[in-house]
């Protein structure tokens, strides 16, 4: 299931990720500032900061990470969508998954994870942002970092069939016919393989 990314801007004027520490998988840190010791100066600059992009392996999170980034998947798929579903379906922990978010002032904002597929192609999914990020262009920004992450293999997804158009941003095209998935309308989609340089698809 992929999440609510809508009103995304223009990829082609978002700031590039590549700019950004994607291979960054430390824990991050958790202390937020405590208004009645920390400088105005600093609260202000916290509240202010740029989301990080973040990469790690099921074996990576801390536990303190992976249950925001639980809680921001249920809190989306689940309750705001009203629809109650299996979202922990064993593949988070399997070899190869990798999760990628944008997390600000130590809470998960935005995203996804790509998972191994047998033929060799990745599948992204989960693709999430909260309530009060969207707009900001990090469904763009996600969706770009990982498919550098991929360096030129195909992947596929399942889209919500109202976002389509925003995967085919990416090069993904529909490759079958709209599905109902756990009541909600979802057509496949799939990114063929790089020929090469930068990751561009071989259409």
């Amino acid at each position: 299931m992929l999440g609510i990314v809508a009103t995304e801007p223009d990829p082609r004027t978002e700031p590039d990720p590549r700019t950004e520490p994607a291979s960054r998988t430390e824990p991050a840190s958790r202390t937020e500032p405590d208004p009645r010791t920390e400088p105005a100066s600093r609260i202000e600059s916290v509240l202010r900061a740029e989301p990080i992009l973040r990469v790690a392996s099921f074996e990576e999170l801390d536990l303190d990470t992976l249950y925001r980034i639980l809680r921001l998947r249920v809190d989306v798929f689940i309750v705001e969508q009203e629809c109650p579903y299996a979202d922990l379906d064993g593949r988070d922990r399997e070899p190869g998954a990798l999760h990628v978010w944008f997390e600000k002032s130590g809470e998960p904002v935005a995203y996804l994870r790509v998972l191994e597929e047998p033929d060799g192609a990745a599948r992204i999914g989960r693709v999430v942002v909260a309530p009060g990020s969207r707009g900001n262009g990090l469904a763009s920004a996600l969706m770009r970092a990982a498919i550098d992450r991929l360096g030129g293999r195909a992947s596929r997804l399942h889209a919500q069939a109202y976002l389509a158009d925003f995967y085919t941003r990416y090069g993904y095209v529909v490759t079958g016919p709209e599905f109902l998935d756990d009541g909600i309308p979802h057509v496949p989609m799939a990114r063929p393989a790089a020929t090469g340089g930068r990751g561009e698809p071989n259409h």
